[in-house]
């Protein structure tokens, strides 16, 4: 590894390295594996759950760590074990609840654990209901949907503009979780409060000793902002949400063009 090289590369996954036909290219693999033979560290840095991984485990070669749930899940992609989760408790996931439905009574309720997931009957109907087991989740009553704490809260709802729908709750909930959307659905997606892909980089980051002047990280929606204002050089997708494009220091091709693959080929020739 040159000294101008990176240390670290963190990158979404997601419309960012996935392709829109939810591949990734052999290129952007290739491109991936170069990173830890340049002896350079690989974060994958996700709104997903850990079980939605092994997939992109075995695309990439089983080479490097995973930050899931948007920072509440640090997952081994050698191993594919949960090395640690940040959880919301569950009084909070209560009162979060309550004051978002006071918001919108049309917001329908998930919560996630590391291992799985349980929803309410409500829940993105058509979409769970006929692979909730296969998906690990299960549906539950209002009861049950606030009994344990979770690495992620999730709210629904089947016609909201994404963007209002967020800042309305970050109004609402904002002093008790952190709020942030990753889709062009109306899907908030929520973490203990101050559990970003950010603090979860950083925390990472300083266990091995390096300072954020020397991470790169690839990003393309609001719930990777954290991360890329924090990383010294980021880089945002051509497809990126326009608040990421405002905000990154660098601009790569559409992920469906290999963009990233493009940034780590001219980095780790």
């Amino acid at each position: 590894m040159s000294k101008s090289s990176p240390r670290v590369i963190a990158t979404d996954l997601d419309g960012t390295i996935v392709r829109s036909d939810g591949t990734i290219s052999a290129r952007t693999v290739a491109a991936l594996a170069r990173v830890e033979r340049a002896g350079a560290m690989l974060v994958m840095v996700t709104g997903r759950p850990p079980r939605w991984m092994t997939e992109i485990a075995a695309a990439v070669g089983h080479r490097g760590v995973a930050i899931c749930a948007n920072g509440a899940v640090l997952y081994d992609l050698h191993t594919e074990d949960v090395l640690h989760a940040s959880e919301i408790p569950p009084d909070v996931i209560a009162e979060a609840i309550g004051r978002l439905r006071g918001i919108s009574p049309e917001l329908r309720f998930s919560v996630e654990y590391p291992e799985g997931f349980v929803f309410e009957a409500s829940y993105d109907v058509g979409r769970w209901d006929a692979n909730a087991a296969a998906l690990g989740g299960r549906p539950v009553d209002a009861a049950e949907l606030v009994s344990r704490g979770g690495t992620k809260l999730l709210a629904f709802h089947p016609d909201a503009d994404p963007d209002t729908l967020s800042e309305k709750a970050i109004q609402a909930v904002g002093d008790l979780v952190t709020v942030t959307h990753s889709s062009k659905a109306a899907l908030l997606e929520m973490s203990a409060l101050g559990v970003t892909k950010a603090s979860a980089l950083a925390t990472l980051c300083t266990e091995h000793g390096i300072a954020s002047d020397h991470v790169t990280a690839f990003g393309d929606m609001p719930n990777d902002l954290p991360m890329l204002t924090w990383a010294g050089i980021s880089y945002g997708v051509a497809n990126a949400h326009p608040l990421v494009l405002a905000a990154v220091t660098h601009k790569t091709s559409r992920n469906d063009d290999d963009g990233v693959a493009e940034v780590l080929e001219r980095l780790f020739p």
